[in-house]
């Protein structure tokens, strides 16, 4: 491996993180501790929990709440710790440069995690307040504020409490087993997520003029299938609103942009 080149376990972390392009961010359990090493642009984030008798691990700081943990720290970028129970001891400290990955706030970071200090839901409500902010100018009349489940309820959140519009649920996610619709390499595959993991309520929708949330559009998948829906059961009109700027650059890193 990469960390066997060098001489001691910190040198062969600080290789990997010259040497792999991309997200690299690992624990490394030694019979000593654990090192913790995030990437070199910190594109993904490392949190430190602490308790009384212990510290833990792990990439979202809302993980180790609900065990006992408080937040005690975050990783700068190609920043490494070594951890044991009783003690963090920073073993390289952390470089100037971040490049983080910006769609945790917006999507797939989970609502109670927060990252460099922001929350990732007071984002997507602040996001939604600056939609709002933009359409009033524009003078557009709608009867309520929608967002796609679940990623999109917060954009659509924030855009009801600024604007003073009624927010409603058109779409109920119908289960958590469903996966997210763009992860699947075949659109059939795509196509039936996108149908099946939300199922319509026609009272919130017919003759309804909706400004529809959502997080971003990468596909269009669940886009194109939800908008169908709303006229299927009597939508008057369907305003998309998208949180996240157009993606005119796609990442190497997301896997899917």
């Amino acid at each position: 491996t990469i960390i066997d080149q060098c001489n001691s376990f910190v040198e062969g972390l600080q290789l990997v993180q010259e040497k792999v392009i991309g997200s690299m961010s690992c624990l490394l359990l030694t019979k000593d501790g654990i090192y913790a090493c995030r990437d070199r642009y910190g594109r993904t984030p490392i949190t430190i929990g602490k308790k009384e008798d212990a510290f833990c691990i792990s990439f979202e700081n809302f993980a180790y709440l609900n065990l006992g943990y408080h937040h005690y720290s975050e990783l700068g970028p190609g920043e490494i710790d070594f951890v044991t129970y009783d003690n963090v001891k920073v073993v390289s400290p952390a470089k100037e440069e971040m490049k983080m990955c910006s769609f945790l706030w917006v999507y797939y970071g989970y609502p109670n995690a927060s990252y460099e200090g922001v929350s990732v839901e007071k984002m997507r409500y602040d996001c939604g307040r600056l939609l709002a902010r933009h359409d009033n100018n524009d003078g557009i009349r709608v009867d309520s504020v929608a967002g796609v489940p679940d990623s999109g309820l917060a954009h659509a959140i924030g855009y009801a409490n600024e604007s003073g519009i009624e927010y409603t649920r058109p779409f109920i996610k119908y289960t958590p087993t469903w996966p997210r619709s763009f992860m699947p390499s075949n659109q059939k595959q795509r196509n039936l997520i996108a149908k099946m993991k939300l199922i319509p309520n026609r009272a919130m929708m017919e003759g309804k003029r909706i400004i529809f949330c959502d997080d971003s559009i990468v596909r269009g998948t669940q886009l194109s299938d939800s908008v169908s829906e709303f006229y299927k059961y009597g939508a008057k009109e369907v305003h998309m609103r998208i949180a996240c700027p157009p993606l005119i650059y796609g990442c190497p890193f997301l896997g899917f942009s």
